[in-house]
């Protein structure tokens, strides 16, 4: 049984116990969970060497498609709400990821942080359809056609959201195996190489956007649903930089790196704003610096007992090369 296995598993059965040890912890878990699904975005696009700073974007429309809905009462249903909201923010994904996918590096990264940034000043700006800054309430939908009290609620969209992040993981991993991941891997070594054996860079890269935005989407659905409130922080650059700060801090090495971030982040924070309130920020920037420094491989790695490989010296590629 490989490691990765065992630390999905290990992590799955405490995420399936606790809540039932500490009710209160619902809710936090699921946040958790909502962001490690969008830092699982992340991580997908980290395989190509391409890094978004403006996943917030596809987190947050999904969840003012959320409110827009609920509000409305249409499809007023979790069953509903969840995947039209997620299928809205992958079409939004695929729009911009046609135009997104012809760059690389930092300009890739900044036109991603670019957009976020339009479409949080329009939902701070529109006050009449938005809320402006004071976002829009979420009212409580039905969860199968059953109305439950406010805990209840919670303890089911719980489990909900963590059976979506185990068949999420599960594809991910699936995905990352197979010939397009693998595809993502050769864009970030030899893209060149790559387009000469007639793969189209692009079209790979785009289907790991589309896909990236699509994880994104459904953590932002489903925490507009458990939070009851929407705001357009939720399109923010310090959002979207959440997400890439918990996927380097869980580690790209496997699927269960960004849940495993994601949890870690959630602990940090919580206790940097009890016992630091005012420079918790500092604490997870010199958290953040301790893991590149001293664990590049993140949490998962350092579980995994992963290292990041040493480059051999000049002197062995030569000798290597010469045989």
């Amino acid at each position: 049984m490989s490691r990765q296995i065992v630390i999905g598993a290990g992590l799955l059965i405490a995420l399936v116990v606790f809540p039932l040890l500490s009710p209160w912890s619902t809710v936090i878990l699921t946040v958790a969970l909502c962001e490690g699904l969008a830092a699982l975005g992340i991580l997908v696009l980290l395989r190509a060497g391409q890094v978004s700073f403006g996943h917030g974007l596809y987190f947050a429309f999904s969840a003012y498609v959320v409110a827009f809905m609920a509000t409305a009462r249409f499809g007023h249903e979790v069953l509903l709400l969840v995947p039209i909201a997620t299928a809205a923010s992958g079409l939004l994904a695929a729009l911009i990821g046609l135009f997104i996918v012809r760059y690389r590096a930092i300009f890739f990264g900044m036109l991603n942080l670019a957009i976020s940034m339009v479409f949080f000043s329009l939902l701070e700006k529109l006050f009449s359809i938005t809320g402006g800054a004071d976002g829009k309430r979420v009212p409580r939908p039905t969860l199968a056609g059953m109305t439950l009290e406010r805990e209840s609620f919670e303890f089911w969209m719980f489990y909900i959201t963590l059976a979506l992040c185990v068949v999420a993981a599960l594809f991910v991993a699936r995905y990352l195996l197979s010939p397009g991941g693998k595809a993502l891997e050769a864009i970030k070594s030899n893209e060149t190489r790559l387009e000469y054996l007639g793969v189209s860079s692009r079209k790979v890269l785009f289907g790991a956007y589309l896909l990236s935005g699509l994880l994104a989407g459904l953590g932002g659905a489903i925490i507009a649903l458990v939070s009851g409130h929407v705001t357009p922080e939720l399109a923010y650059w310090v959002r979207s930089g959440e997400f890439v700060f918990i996927a380097i801090l869980g580690g790209a090495g496997g699927v269960a790196g960004p849940f495993l971030g994601a949890l870690m982040f959630q602990i940090i924070r919580g206790y940097a704003a009890v016992y630091a309130p005012e420079t918790w920020h500092a604490v997870l920037g010199v958290m953040l610096l301790i893991i590149i420094f001293f664990a590049p491989t993140g949490l998962y790695g350092l579980i995994a007992g992963k290292k990041r490989a040493a480059k051999p010296p000049a002197a062995v590629e030569r000798a290597g090369a010469g045989q």
